[in-house]
């Protein structure tokens, strides 16, 4: 009797704790990740997900998007966010620093910090760093040494890179809102088509 009570409890534990096979993907950002304009159903991490289901793969994604946010700002609040366990972190921050010209070192420490925290909680954690340019009104120097700090990031960081997450939509009005700046419906689903050609490479 006992036997088969414990066989019945182990059996009971993926119920009460999730599937272990589950992968728990971190979509930590600003407006682009939370979707700015749109609902959070339309914004690419939740069609990232549904994707991702569609195909077999079991995940659950977090949409840690925060309007206006800065490296620094994400900095500040990443340990709340580290709570839960993560295995996959999709890291898009950095544009909001640029659009204000902010130090190019301060932001690649902040990102890499951020990254450290990240590690810290899970060594074997896989990263994705979205790569963003400014407008060419920062200057030459400016955009060029900005651009840079993604590679730089995702070299040093054995992480996948996403050369700019916004190809394929930027500069085109039919793809974003009346802003020029943040992806439309539509656009949000050809970001999503540029995550998950990364994702699809760790998974």
């Amino acid at each position: 009797m006992m036997t088969k009570l414990l066989i019945h409890f182990f059996l009971a534990i993926p119920l009460l704790y999730g599937d272990s096979q589950e992968k728990i993907i971190l979509f930590f950002g600003d407006s682009l990740t939370a979707g700015y304009g749109l609902s959070i159903e339309q914004a690419f991490p939740s069609i990232v997900e549904s994707q991702l289901i569609s195909e077999g793969t079991q995940c659950k994604v977090i949409n840690a998007g925060l309007s206006g946010e800065t490296s620094a700002g994400g900095l500040s609040r990443i340990d709340w966010i580290l709570r839960q366990p993560v295995d996959v972190l999709v890291l898009e921050l950095g544009a909001n620093d640029g659009l204000r010209g902010l130090p190019i070192d301060q932001t690649k420490e902040n990102l890499q910090q951020i990254i450290n925290k990240v590690k810290a909680k899970n060594q074997d954690v896989k990263i994705i760093i979205a790569g963003m340019m400014v407008p060419p009104n920062m200057g030459q120097k400016y955009s060029a040494s900005f651009g840079q700090i993604f590679p730089d990031l995702a070299d040093k960081n054995n992480a996948v890179l996403i050369p700019f997450l916004l190809e394929g939509v930027a500069g085109d009005k039919n793809l974003n809102l009346a802003d020029g700046i943040h992806p439309n419906v539509k656009g949000h689903k050809i970001v999503a088509n540029n995550v998950l050609e990364a994702l699809r490479k760790i998974l």
